[in-house]
């Protein structure tokens, strides 16, 4: 069983997965003490990418610490770590986007699979609880791309393992919250 209490947010684009993240960091940060640090996952390719992730920055509350890790997530998440502070990933759709879809290099498929594991066995070693906010895409039609099913498959795949490490799932649609816990935790 995980030592902290992981959350993880799922749904679509623009259902306030990262403004319901922010809030629970925010309701985190109130007690003395703690602090919370966002571990941002984009990269910026184009313009309109710059643009959403300059949006988000000066959307963030005054005082959440930020950490970029397009890549090596699980040692930003070591890094970051520690008593008191909440770490809040934003994105695992891009970060898996980073390795199997990059922009700028091509697909690191191969060392997709040991990347996901560090971060699966990185999260009960944390002292720190993580709230996760991924998109879910599976609710759409079947992509006509082998490369786009394979992507959405391993999101799929990858929702599923982060949920079996957290203690509570939160699906937003039309900015509202929807939470349960999750039963079944694996060790």
């Amino acid at each position: 069983m995980t030592t902290q209490a992981h959350t993880l947010i799922v749904g679509g684009q623009r259902s306030g997965k990262s403004r319901q993240a922010e809030r629970l960091a925010l309701a985190w940060a109130r007690e003395p003490g703690h602090g919370v640090c966002v571990i941002a996952t984009a990269e910026a390719h184009d313009e309109e990418m710059r643009q959403r992730i300059a949006r988000h920055q000066a959307e963030r509350p005054a005082g959440f610490a930020t950490v970029e890790a397009p890549l090596q997530l699980a040692e930003a998440l070591q890094s970051a770590a520690a008593p008191g502070r909440l770490l809040i990933v934003d994105c695992l759709t891009l970060w898996l986007t980073n390795w199997l879809m990059p922009m700028d290099s091509p697909p690191r498929r191969e060392a997709w699979p040991a990347a996901c594991d560090a971060l699966l066995q990185t999260l009960p070693t944390l002292p720190s609880p993580v709230v996760f906010v991924s998109n879910e895409v599976g609710w759409g039609v079947m992509p006509l791309g082998r490369e786009v099913r394979e992507y959405a498959d391993e999101l799929g795949r990858l929702n599923q393992a982060v949920a079996r490490r957290c203690t509570q799932l939160t699906m937003m649609v039309a900015g509202q919250p929807w939470t349960r816990p999750i039963e079944n935790l694996e060790s």
